[in-house]
């Protein structure tokens, strides 16, 4: 879920309680590590698909994209050329950006390289924290910002890969999804479950953007 205003208030994780399909995304993937390229490749592109959008809107589109998008096989994306932008283009309730959807066919072949270069891309991104869940001072009380100097980092290196609609803000909020940080409110039980369940390490706040 996109990290952007998420919590109103310090403590419970306000945005899971909008509606059913965001409790359940938050109580059943968001936060929770990732170590499997395709589902990693699906949360990047998620992020990807909501700049400009509502999260509302991604989690009501999931399964139109899933069907258009072979769910979200990057090696079948990444060979993807002109007709498959119009069949996607072309499938009803799909969004109509044929900018976005070129930009995921280009990130799924980048998605590639970084994959032949380091063996998994969840391998690469899990590099920039040590392999552990990162716990920033202050995020549990409900400080979390919409970047911090570790997304500017992985977009800058993103972007020189390639990349696009992979800018600090869409790379914090991958982050918190793919439980590279861990930015589940103080009170919530996902959070000490995921702790209890992973490596973490305590950081302080990193050049943080609000």
């Amino acid at each position: 879920m996109s990290g952007q205003g998420a919590r109103e208030t310090m403590g419970t994780c306000q945005w899971a309680y909008v509606n059913e399909a965001n409790r359940v995304y938050h109580d059943t993937e968001w936060g929770i590590p990732v170590h499997d390229d395709r589902r990693m490749f699906e949360h990047l592109c998620l992020e990807c698909l909501q700049c400009g959008l509502s999260w509302d809107l991604m989690l009501k589109k999931r399964a139109v994209f899933r069907q258009c998008l072979d769910g979200f096989d990057y090696d079948r994306i990444a060979d993807y050329g002109e007709d498959d932008v119009e069949r996607i283009l072309g499938t009803e309730g799909m969004l109509r950006s044929p900018r976005k959807v070129r930009a995921l066919i280009g990130n799924a072949r980048c998605y590639r390289r970084i994959r032949e270069e380091f063996g998994s891309f969840c391998g690469y991104l899990w590099a920039f924290s040590g392999g552990k869940t990162i716990l920033y001072e202050g995020h549990a009380e409900g400080a979390a910002p919409v970047s911090n100097g570790l997304s500017d980092r992985i977009s800058r290196d993103l972007k020189k890969r390639g990349f696009r609609y992979v800018g600090p803000i869409t790379v914090y909020s991958h982050l918190q999804a793919c439980g590279i940080i861990n930015d589940h409110a103080a009170d919530c039980p996902c959070r000490e479950r995921i702790n209890a369940a992973h490596p973490t390490v305590c950081l302080p706040p990193d050049a943080e953007v609000r």
